[in-house]
Protein backbone atom coordinates (compact mmCIF):
# COMPACT_ATOMS: atom_id res chain seq x y z
CA UNK A 1 0.00 0.00 0.00
CA UNK A 2 1.43 3.33 -1.24
CA UNK A 3 0.67 6.51 0.52
CA UNK A 4 0.15 9.09 -1.86
CA UNK A 5 -0.86 13.28 -0.70
CA UNK A 6 -2.22 15.12 -2.92
CA UNK A 7 -1.46 19.34 -2.53
CA UNK A 8 -4.12 22.03 -3.85
CA UNK A 9 -7.82 23.30 -4.12
CA UNK A 10 -10.28 24.22 -5.89
CA UNK A 11 -11.79 22.24 -9.31
CA UNK A 12 -8.15 21.19 -10.42
CA UNK A 13 -7.96 19.71 -7.14
CA UNK A 14 -10.92 18.14 -7.09
CA UNK A 15 -10.88 16.60 -10.93
CA UNK A 16 -7.17 14.73 -9.88
CA UNK A 17 -8.57 13.46 -6.24
CA UNK A 18 -11.63 11.62 -8.25
CA UNK A 19 -9.47 9.73 -10.36
CA UNK A 20 -6.89 8.44 -7.68
CA UNK A 21 -9.76 7.62 -5.41
CA UNK A 22 -10.17 4.38 -6.94
CA UNK A 23 -7.00 2.92 -6.17
CA UNK A 24 -7.49 0.48 -4.04
CA UNK A 25 -3.82 0.11 -3.64
CA UNK A 26 -2.51 3.37 -2.21
CA UNK A 27 -3.57 5.36 1.13
CA UNK A 28 -4.97 8.82 -0.27
CA UNK A 29 -4.43 12.07 2.18
CA UNK A 30 -5.54 15.33 0.67
CA UNK A 31 -3.78 18.80 2.05
CA UNK A 32 -6.11 21.53 1.06
CA UNK A 33 -6.26 25.45 1.38
CA UNK A 34 -8.06 27.16 3.64
CA UNK A 35 -6.67 30.97 2.44
CA UNK A 36 -10.12 31.49 0.47
CA UNK A 37 -11.80 34.79 1.33
CA UNK A 38 -14.18 35.09 -1.44
CA UNK A 39 -18.44 34.41 -2.01
CA UNK A 40 -19.48 32.58 0.55
CA UNK A 41 -16.58 30.95 2.06
CA UNK A 42 -15.41 34.50 2.51
CA UNK A 43 -18.84 35.80 4.21
CA UNK A 44 -18.89 33.11 6.33
CA UNK A 45 -15.23 33.28 7.50
CA UNK A 46 -15.55 36.92 7.98
CA UNK A 47 -18.40 36.38 10.45
CA UNK A 48 -17.78 33.55 12.31
CA UNK A 49 -13.66 34.09 12.34
CA UNK A 50 -13.26 30.21 10.78
CA UNK A 51 -10.72 28.88 8.29
CA UNK A 52 -12.21 28.90 5.09
CA UNK A 53 -13.83 25.46 4.15
CA UNK A 54 -14.69 26.21 0.49
CA UNK A 55 -12.13 24.31 -1.40
CA UNK A 56 -12.75 21.57 1.39
CA UNK A 57 -16.64 21.06 0.78
CA UNK A 58 -15.01 20.51 -3.16
CA UNK A 59 -12.97 17.81 -2.51
CA UNK A 60 -15.15 16.12 -0.23
CA UNK A 61 -17.77 15.75 -2.63
CA UNK A 62 -14.90 14.69 -4.66
CA UNK A 63 -13.91 12.10 -2.46
CA UNK A 64 -17.49 10.86 -1.89
CA UNK A 65 -18.12 7.16 -2.05
CA UNK A 66 -21.21 7.67 -4.65
CA UNK A 67 -23.05 10.60 -5.78
CA UNK A 68 -25.56 10.90 -3.01
CA UNK A 69 -28.52 13.49 -1.96
CA UNK A 70 -26.30 15.39 0.42
CA UNK A 71 -23.67 15.25 -1.11
CA UNK A 72 -25.62 17.14 -3.92
CA UNK A 73 -27.33 19.26 -1.44
CA UNK A 74 -23.93 20.28 -0.34
CA UNK A 75 -22.76 21.95 -3.55
CA UNK A 76 -26.58 24.03 -3.35
CA UNK A 77 -25.78 27.62 -3.49
CA UNK A 78 -28.74 30.26 -2.71
CA UNK A 79 -30.25 32.56 -5.36
CA UNK A 80 -27.78 36.20 -4.82
CA UNK A 81 -31.59 37.77 -4.91
CA UNK A 82 -32.14 36.34 -1.04
CA UNK A 83 -31.61 39.34 1.54
CA UNK A 84 -30.18 36.75 4.71
CA UNK A 85 -28.53 33.42 2.30
CA UNK A 86 -27.51 35.11 -0.94
CA UNK A 87 -24.73 33.42 -2.65
CA UNK A 88 -24.30 31.39 0.29
CA UNK A 89 -23.68 27.73 -0.17
CA UNK A 90 -25.17 25.13 1.89
CA UNK A 91 -22.14 22.71 2.22
CA UNK A 92 -20.33 25.58 3.89
CA UNK A 93 -23.13 26.67 5.87
CA UNK A 94 -23.28 22.84 7.32
CA UNK A 95 -19.39 22.76 7.86
CA UNK A 96 -19.67 26.12 9.74
CA UNK A 97 -22.81 25.17 11.90
CA UNK A 98 -20.72 21.91 12.80
CA UNK A 99 -17.39 23.60 13.53
CA UNK A 100 -18.90 26.17 16.05
CA UNK A 101 -21.35 22.91 17.56
CA UNK A 102 -18.19 21.12 18.47
CA UNK A 103 -15.52 24.13 18.41
CA UNK A 104 -13.51 22.01 16.08
CA UNK A 105 -12.55 22.52 12.31
CA UNK A 106 -11.25 19.19 11.70
CA UNK A 107 -14.47 17.53 14.18
CA UNK A 108 -16.75 18.87 11.91
CA UNK A 109 -14.36 17.56 8.54
CA UNK A 110 -14.07 14.00 10.09
CA UNK A 111 -18.29 13.90 10.78
CA UNK A 112 -19.43 15.34 7.13
CA UNK A 113 -16.90 13.07 5.63
CA UNK A 114 -17.99 10.09 7.44
CA UNK A 115 -21.71 10.90 6.30
CA UNK A 116 -20.72 11.09 2.59
CA UNK A 117 -18.03 7.39 2.87
CA UNK A 118 -15.35 9.95 1.69
CA UNK A 119 -12.67 7.54 0.37
CA UNK A 120 -9.43 8.75 1.79
CA UNK A 121 -8.76 11.77 4.50
CA UNK A 122 -9.03 15.30 3.97
CA UNK A 123 -6.69 17.81 5.74
CA UNK A 124 -6.31 21.46 6.23
CA UNK A 125 -3.34 22.55 5.81
CA UNK A 126 -4.06 25.22 8.71
CA UNK A 127 -6.94 25.83 11.37
CA UNK A 128 -6.36 29.34 11.40
CA UNK A 129 -7.69 32.19 9.85
CA UNK A 130 -5.40 33.34 7.54
CA UNK A 131 -4.72 36.12 4.86
CA UNK A 132 -2.95 35.38 1.58
CA UNK A 133 -0.53 37.95 0.32
CA UNK A 134 1.21 38.66 -3.31
CA UNK A 135 4.07 41.01 -4.23
CA UNK A 136 3.93 41.73 -7.85
CA UNK A 137 7.46 41.99 -9.93
CA UNK A 138 6.65 46.17 -9.97
CA UNK A 139 6.67 46.12 -5.65
CA UNK A 140 2.96 45.97 -5.64
CA UNK A 141 1.48 44.14 -2.98
CA UNK A 142 -1.98 42.78 -2.86
CA UNK A 143 -3.96 41.13 -0.17
CA UNK A 144 -6.22 38.61 0.18
CA UNK A 145 -6.60 35.16 -2.08
CA UNK A 146 -9.71 36.46 -4.10
CA UNK A 147 -7.79 39.89 -4.76
CA UNK A 148 -5.27 38.46 -6.33
CA UNK A 149 -6.01 37.61 -10.05
CA UNK A 150 -7.74 40.83 -10.56
CA UNK A 151 -4.54 43.04 -10.32
CA UNK A 152 -3.75 41.75 -13.92
CA UNK A 153 0.46 41.90 -12.90
CA UNK A 154 3.29 39.41 -12.99
CA UNK A 155 3.23 37.67 -9.48
CA UNK A 156 6.88 37.25 -7.94
CA UNK A 157 5.60 35.51 -4.99
CA UNK A 158 2.96 34.95 -2.62
CA UNK A 159 3.50 34.70 1.18
CA UNK A 160 1.55 35.32 4.65
CA UNK A 161 2.36 38.08 7.03
CA UNK A 162 1.38 36.28 10.37
CA UNK A 163 3.18 33.29 11.40
CA UNK A 164 1.12 30.39 10.10
CA UNK A 165 1.09 27.03 12.37
CA UNK A 166 0.84 23.62 10.15
CA UNK A 167 -1.99 20.99 11.07
CA UNK A 168 -0.17 17.67 12.52
CA UNK A 169 -2.28 15.35 10.31
CA UNK A 170 -0.66 17.56 7.18
CA UNK A 171 2.97 16.83 8.46
CA UNK A 172 2.17 13.56 8.96
CA UNK A 173 0.84 12.94 6.15
CA UNK A 174 3.85 14.44 3.97
CA UNK A 175 6.45 12.24 6.50
CA UNK A 176 4.57 9.26 5.57
CA UNK A 177 3.98 9.72 1.60
CA UNK A 178 5.42 7.80 -1.09
CA UNK A 179 4.43 10.53 -3.43
CA UNK A 180 3.25 13.76 -2.98
CA UNK A 181 1.33 15.16 -6.20
CA UNK A 182 0.64 18.99 -6.27
CA UNK A 183 -2.06 20.41 -8.47
CA UNK A 184 -3.93 20.64 -10.62
CA UNK A 185 -5.43 23.88 -9.82
CA UNK A 186 -4.58 27.39 -9.87
CA UNK A 187 -1.11 27.72 -9.24
CA UNK A 188 -0.75 31.10 -6.75
CA UNK A 189 -3.90 30.78 -5.09
CA UNK A 190 -4.70 27.19 -4.26
CA UNK A 191 -1.39 25.15 -4.83
CA UNK A 192 1.26 27.70 -2.94
CA UNK A 193 -0.65 29.05 -0.07
CA UNK A 194 -0.27 25.85 1.27
CA UNK A 195 3.41 24.80 0.93
CA UNK A 196 4.49 28.58 1.92
CA UNK A 197 3.68 27.54 5.20
CA UNK A 198 6.93 27.00 7.38
CA UNK A 199 6.01 23.38 8.44
CA UNK A 200 4.60 22.36 5.43
CA UNK A 201 7.58 23.48 3.69
CA UNK A 202 10.10 22.13 5.73
CA UNK A 203 8.33 18.28 5.39
CA UNK A 204 8.22 18.43 1.91
CA UNK A 205 12.06 19.35 1.73
CA UNK A 206 12.88 16.26 4.12
CA UNK A 207 10.62 14.32 2.34
CA UNK A 208 11.46 11.14 0.52
CA UNK A 209 8.64 10.85 -1.76
CA UNK A 210 8.74 10.91 -5.03
CA UNK A 211 7.33 14.65 -5.91
CA UNK A 212 5.11 14.92 -9.05
CA UNK A 213 3.14 17.81 -10.42
CA UNK A 214 -0.45 17.93 -12.67
CA UNK A 215 0.49 20.54 -15.27
CA UNK A 216 -2.69 22.92 -15.35
CA UNK A 217 -3.32 22.31 -19.54
CA UNK A 218 -4.78 26.11 -19.47
CA UNK A 219 -3.11 29.89 -18.27
CA UNK A 220 -5.15 31.77 -15.60
CA UNK A 221 -6.10 35.30 -16.16
CA UNK A 222 -4.46 37.11 -13.41
CA UNK A 223 -2.46 34.58 -11.92
CA UNK A 224 -0.17 32.75 -15.11
CA UNK A 225 -0.80 34.73 -18.15
CA UNK A 226 1.68 33.78 -20.92
CA UNK A 227 3.22 30.91 -18.42
CA UNK A 228 5.31 27.89 -19.69
CA UNK A 229 5.09 24.43 -18.36
CA UNK A 230 8.51 25.26 -16.87
CA UNK A 231 6.93 28.56 -15.67
CA UNK A 232 4.43 26.57 -13.62
CA UNK A 233 7.39 24.30 -12.33
CA UNK A 234 9.76 26.90 -11.15
CA UNK A 235 7.01 28.81 -9.16
CA UNK A 236 6.65 25.54 -7.37
CA UNK A 237 10.04 25.43 -6.69
CA UNK A 238 10.99 28.09 -5.83
CA UNK A 239 8.57 28.62 -2.89
CA UNK A 240 8.84 25.30 -1.24
CA UNK A 241 12.52 25.40 -2.10
CA UNK A 242 12.39 21.62 -3.29
CA UNK A 243 12.58 19.47 -6.89
CA UNK A 244 9.75 18.42 -9.01
CA UNK A 245 10.79 14.62 -9.90
CA UNK A 246 8.49 14.53 -12.49
CA UNK A 247 5.32 16.46 -14.28
CA UNK A 248 2.73 14.49 -16.51
CA UNK A 249 2.07 17.33 -19.35
CA UNK A 250 -1.56 16.70 -20.95
CA UNK A 251 -1.05 16.28 -24.95
CA UNK A 252 -4.57 16.26 -25.88
CA UNK A 253 -5.78 18.37 -29.44
CA UNK A 254 -8.00 21.06 -28.08
CA UNK A 255 -10.90 22.00 -29.84
CA UNK A 256 -10.38 25.30 -31.13
CA UNK A 257 -13.95 26.02 -29.99
CA UNK A 258 -12.46 25.62 -26.90
CA UNK A 259 -9.51 27.75 -27.53
CA UNK A 260 -11.31 30.59 -28.73
CA UNK A 261 -13.50 30.80 -26.07
CA UNK A 262 -10.79 30.51 -23.47
CA UNK A 263 -8.74 33.03 -25.49
CA UNK A 264 -11.56 35.81 -24.65
CA UNK A 265 -11.35 35.19 -21.41
CA UNK A 266 -7.55 35.77 -21.34
CA UNK A 267 -6.08 31.86 -21.44
CA UNK A 268 -4.09 29.76 -23.56
CA UNK A 269 -2.91 26.53 -23.88
CA UNK A 270 -0.05 26.00 -21.46
CA UNK A 271 3.10 25.75 -23.93
CA UNK A 272 6.41 22.95 -23.33
CA UNK A 273 9.82 24.27 -24.19
CA UNK A 274 11.69 22.28 -26.69
CA UNK A 275 14.88 22.42 -23.78
CA UNK A 276 15.94 19.80 -21.56
CA UNK A 277 14.48 19.77 -18.48
CA UNK A 278 15.95 18.39 -14.99
CA UNK A 279 12.73 16.80 -14.30
CA UNK A 280 11.34 13.90 -16.33
CA UNK A 281 7.89 15.14 -18.08
CA UNK A 282 5.67 12.39 -19.60
CA UNK A 283 3.11 13.69 -22.44
CA UNK A 284 -0.55 11.63 -21.91
CA UNK A 285 -3.68 11.79 -22.91
CA UNK A 286 -5.34 13.67 -19.62
CA UNK A 287 -8.41 16.42 -20.67
CA UNK A 288 -12.27 16.12 -21.16
CA UNK A 289 -13.62 19.32 -22.59
CA UNK A 290 -17.18 18.48 -21.59
CA UNK A 291 -19.19 21.86 -21.85
CA UNK A 292 -16.15 23.71 -23.22
CA UNK A 293 -14.24 23.63 -20.54
CA UNK A 294 -11.04 22.34 -20.58
CA UNK A 295 -10.61 19.63 -17.28
CA UNK A 296 -8.66 16.87 -16.04
CA UNK A 297 -10.45 13.52 -16.87
CA UNK A 298 -10.69 11.33 -13.93
CA UNK A 299 -10.56 8.07 -15.50
CA UNK A 300 -7.55 9.31 -17.47
CA UNK A 301 -5.49 10.78 -14.29
CA UNK A 302 -6.44 7.16 -12.93
CA UNK A 303 -4.86 5.24 -15.88
CA UNK A 304 -1.91 7.59 -16.10
CA UNK A 305 -1.45 7.15 -12.06
CA UNK A 306 -1.60 3.47 -12.39
CA UNK A 307 1.12 3.37 -14.30
CA UNK A 308 3.42 4.97 -12.79
CA UNK A 309 2.26 2.47 -10.20
CA UNK A 310 3.45 0.00 -11.89
CA UNK A 311 -0.07 -1.42 -12.17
Amino acid sequence: MKNVVVIGGGHGQAAVLRGLKDIDSISLTTIVTVADDGGSTGKLRRDFQIPAMGDIRGVMIALAESETLLSTLMEYRFDESSETMGGHNLGNIILTALTKSTGSFMDAISMISKVLKVKGHIVPSTTQVITLYAIMEDGTIVRGESNIPKVRNHIQKVYYKEKVKATDAAIRAISDADYIVYGAGSLYTSILPNIIIDDIKLAIQQSKAKKIYFCNPMTQSGETEFYTVEDHVKAIESHVQDKIDKVFVANDMIPNEVLKAYLAEHSTKVPLSDIEHEYEVELCSLLSFENRLVRHDAKKVKEVFLKELGE
